[in-house]
């Protein structure tokens, strides 16, 4: 079927144009748009630990850099349009090596550096790295490192013990479940989660009607011929303790918690370390494209997903979408576009993700789950916040000491 001389030449017209303008805006791009390299570092600190209670908890050999792959690949699949190519490079070291671990990756060209490793790890890398490289914090809720200790190169997609904290507060508190029993363990990690229950009791109305603290003594955590057999422990522990409608644990060091569901004195639900938990990310989410995105991560490590990879996998993406929107894989334009209004990152959450520029915090939903399905997700409906229900949880702006970003970057 031959084309009216008319048709065609107005197909051509349009061909033209459209080639057109692709070629200006590939012409309009900056040089270093059209072929610029980001370099993005991964340091995972590895410090002895505990055979975790349950088998399902153990963590694999590629914990983090599973996700620094996937997100380097997203990062790829958009760079390969405009020039960019992203370059992943990873360390695991001992916690005494911090410094040279930075040092190591910095030294080979990564302006980017995503950590995993506790609060104190992630300010050695921080303070080692230096002004001119953007740190990002993947593993460490400590309050301490979105307020005192803030660092103007150190940005955080980890939620912080009082995000956690406050995400499982809103939910009790919606369901009416008021009156909490908190049980916390010995270790200083504990105290810590503890203190941002109280905390998140107070500011949401709940009340603690009595605490207890759970000792560490060592021993076995599985074999019924250990030292402390934990579960038979739990009934008596939780005997005679005032009317409440809820168990709240704090137990980071994995040694009670998970105990607690079924074997409380009263039959009362368990939130917190065990029971009902709240994560960044699990495997149990579904919803808004979470079974899509969860599916490419399994095919790429043959595993379900951990938050530590979820968290990397974030940083991973915020580097690129900002290095995409900027035009630039400068330290201090990525910076100041991620502090500004202009940025928001989709993370398979149900809304899109922002940082709080007044400590570098990400601002993100919680899931909360009994590690089969995701229960709920906070912020819960009727918790309002003048900017964004969003920022119910964490610090907010009047609560932070961070001076660090109280200005942006010079240009």
């Amino acid at each position: 079927m031959r084309m009216h001389p008319q048709i065609r030449s107005m197909v051509c017209r349009v061909a033209c144009v459209a080639i057109l303008a692709i070629w200006g805006i590939c012409a309009a791009l900056p040089a270093s748009a059209v072929a610029a390299q980001v370099r993005i570092g991964v340091l995972r600190v590895d410090r002895p630990v505990l055979v975790p209670v349950s088998r399902f908890d153990a963590k694999p050999d590629d914990l983090g850099f599973a996700g620094g792959m996937l997100g380097n690949d997203d990062n790829q699949t958009t760079g390969s349009f405009l020039g960019h190519e992203y370059v992943l490079e990873t360390r695991a070291i001992p916690p005494d090596e911090t410094q040279e671990g930075v040092r190591s990756l910095t030294d080979n060209g990564a302006v980017f550096l995503v950590v995993l490793g506790t609060g104190d790890d992630v300010l050695t890398a921080a303070d080692a790295a230096g002004p001119d490289v953007l740190v990002f914090n993947a593993g460490a809720p400590d309050a301490n490192l979105r307020d005192t200790d803030c660092r103007a190169n150190l940005f955080h997609v980890a939620p912080s013990r009082a995000m956690l904290a406050d995400a499982i507060a809103q939910f009790l508190v919606w369901k009416k479940w008021d009156r909490w029993l908190l049980i916390e363990g010995s270790n200083p990690d504990d105290g810590k989660l503890a203190g941002a229950y109280r905390r998140a009791a107070a500011k949401f109305g709940a009340q603690i009607v009595d605490e207890r603290v759970f000792e560490d003594t060592g021993g076995s955590r599985r074999a019924d011929s250990g030292i402390v057999l934990v579960q038979r422990q739990v009934p008596v522990f939780t005997q005679k303790a005032p009317d409440h409608d809820v168990i709240v644990a704090a137990d980071e060091s994995d040694v009670f918690a998970l105990y607690l569901p079924y074997h409380s004195w009263e039959p009362r639900p368990v939130a917190g370390s065990g029971g009902l938990r709240p994560v960044n990310f699990d495997a149990t989410i579904e919803a808004w494209g979470a079974t899509q995105f969860q599916g490419r991560f399994e095919k790429l490590a043959g595993r379900y997903i951990h938050p530590e990879d979820y968290n990397v996998w974030l940083a991973s993406r915020v580097i690129g979408e900002a290095v995409t929107r900027t035009s630039s894989a400068d330290p201090r334009k990525v910076r100041d576009y991620l502090l500004s209004d202009e940025f928001e990152l989709a993370a398979f959450k149900g809304q899109k993700v922002t940082f709080r520029p007044w400590n570098g915090q990400l601002r993100q939903p919680i899931l909360l789950t009994d590690s089969k399905i995701t229960v709920s997700v906070s912020p819960q409906d009727g918790f309002l916040h003048q900017r964004s229900p969003l920022d119910t949880m964490g610090l907010d702006q009047p609560e932070s000491a961070c001076t660090a970003f109280q200005t942006r970057s010079n240009p």
